[in-house]
């Protein structure tokens, strides 16, 4: 499992002190929110980002293997951070975060305050997927909550390339969505650019859904054009049925909710999806 602690580049340590330290009361979403203040806690480091461009740090996720990632939407949220703790120790790397803004779809999900208030508690990498419509926008905050990566939708931007380099800018790494209507050829102008691309198996918005596999035609296409260390990850109906078909497909990247979480026992339930995916 990858290591939160262990240093992967000269700046790690600091970047990660400067975007967890502190980041429940001091996160910012634009000009005019309110800065939360409390007299009574203790003095904390800022969590402000520097001005400027900086190089993201090595990509945790490099190395392709099968990677299980848990979605967090499918959790009890009366108590997160015993489910996360639940699945991290069934040896859970990478927490995958659906963040919605009932505008790009049509459901409202979770945000900055909540990922914020499990990374104190969490080693895993947070892979945050926004399903939003301002990405460039919205993405410092997430940075600052913990967030590890940043994926985003082609569907809201017509300047992918400039959200890309903003997400650089913040010190993590970046990846791009395609929905299942929209064809790889829009993706063709980044596709080198990302590390990681999301391949979207339902509609994006709804936990629970049926699995398309019209979408894996696109995965095998992606497959045979990505470099080794770019992830191809897909998410939507996966469970112990589907798995199998995504892998073979070519994803190396599972997102799961209801295939893990609301199972009696999520850690059997993650070891079966990873042990059928190794072995497709």
């Amino acid at each position: 499992m990858w290591d939160r602690d262990q240093p992967v580049g000269p700046t790690f340590q600091s970047v990660r002190s400067n975007r967890v330290a502190g980041c429940a009361t001091d996160w910012k979403v634009g000009p005019t929110q309110k800065e939360p203040h409390n007299t009574d806690a203790p003095k904390r480091m800022s969590t402000t980002i520097p001005s400027g461009k900086r190089a993201a740090r090595p990509f945790a996720l490099a190395q392709r293997r099968v990677r299980i990632a848990p979605s967090l939407l499918a959790a009890d949220f009366s108590r997160l951070h015993e489910e996360v703790a639940r699945i991290e120790r069934a040896g859970a790397e990478v927490l995958h975060l659906d963040v919605m803004d009932g505008h790009f779809v049509p459901n409202i999900s979770f945000g900055v305050p909540v990922i914020a208030s499990l990374r104190e508690h969490s080693r895993m990498f947070f892979d945050a997927h926004l399903m939003i419509e301002e990405p460039k926008r919205y993405a410092e905050a997430f940075v600052k909550a913990g967030c590890d990566h940043i994926t985003f939708h082609i569907e809201v931007t017509k300047e992918p390339r400039a959200v890309i380099e903003h997400i650089r800018g913040l010190g993590v790494s970046a990846g791009i969505c395609i929905n299942p209507a929209t064809e790889v050829a829009a993706i063709e102008p980044v596709l080198n650019q990302v590390d990681l691309v999301l391949v979207m198996s339902v509609w994006p918005g709804f936990g629970g859904q049926s699995f398309m596999a019209e979408v894996l035609p696109k995965v095998t296409e992606l497959r045979n054009r990505l470099r080794s260390d770019q992830r191809l990850e897909i998410d939507g109906g996966i469970d112990a049925r589907t798995i199998a078909d995504a892998a073979r497909a070519g994803a190396d990247t599972f997102v799961a909710g209801t295939a893990i979480f609301p199972k009696p026992d999520p850690a059997a339930a993650y070891a079966e999806l990873k042990t059928l995916a190794e072995s497709a």
